[in-house]
């Protein structure tokens, strides 16, 4: 299974800011990204050259891309089912990752990272409607009970999540009872409730070139 394997801090540092790639790392001074902001390689620190609008719309992909952790063909497959939807298709796009199982399962909370989450769904961790599901980018509709089997429930790195994810909160669009390890998706997002750093319609103008 193809798969992105680059290191996971310097592709924040490569997009100028913090993707949340490494789970708990990512909220300590540990973090690579806390002590070297700049980019990654020989020229990193000196690297302030503007972007062409083709620059721009790339680095926009680039980062949607690694944030949701999707390879360029299933990005652009997704694009294409956005496009095929009625309304925008910025905010179809984003609404299909946040959609993906994967993206289901971190924001539930069990997985400290989507990498994390994607591991424990390929290992059948995780019930969709009280069946087993093992696929990703299996889509998730609003009304759906996303739960943790039985097992992956006394794994410690999904208890630590869990309980790290509350603290925090959890977004609007799921509701969780972390006791059972147990969630329903609500709905998809709104674009309101998703990070405003993002730049989903550079993305649609890189494809509409």
């Amino acid at each position: 299974m193809a798969r992105n394997r680059d290191p996971k801090c310097r592709q924040c540092r490569r997009e100028g800011e913090k993707l949340f790639l490494k789970g708990e790392k990512c909220f300590t001074d540990k973090c690579a990204f806390e002590r070297r902001s700049y980019a990654p390689g020989q020229h990193g620190q000196n690297s302030g050259r503007r972007l062409s609008g083709y620059g721009q719309q790339l680095r926009a992909k680039q980062k949607i891309r690694r944030i949701y952790g999707v390879l360029e063909n299933q990005f652009r497959r997704i694009y294409a089912e956005a496009e095929r939807r009625k309304g925008q298709t910025g905010e179809n796009l984003l609404q299909l990752l946040e959609g993906r199982l994967d993206s289901v399962a971190y924001r539930m909370g069990f997985g400290a990272s989507r990498a994390e989450a994607r591991q424990l769904v390929r290992h059948n961790g995780v019930l969709v409607n009280g069946k087993r599901v093992n696929i990703p980018s299996y889509l998730v509709r609003p009304g759906d009970v996303i739960e943790l089997t039985e097992r992956a429930r006394k794994q410690l790195r999904v208890q630590a999540a869990l309980k790290s994810a509350q603290e925090r909160g959890f977004p609007e669009w799921v509701e969780v009872n972390v006791e059972e390890g147990k969630g329903v998706f609500k709905a998809y997002p709104m674009r309101s409730e998703l990070s405003p750093t993002l730049n989903e319609q550079v993305v649609v103008e890189l494809y509409s070139r």
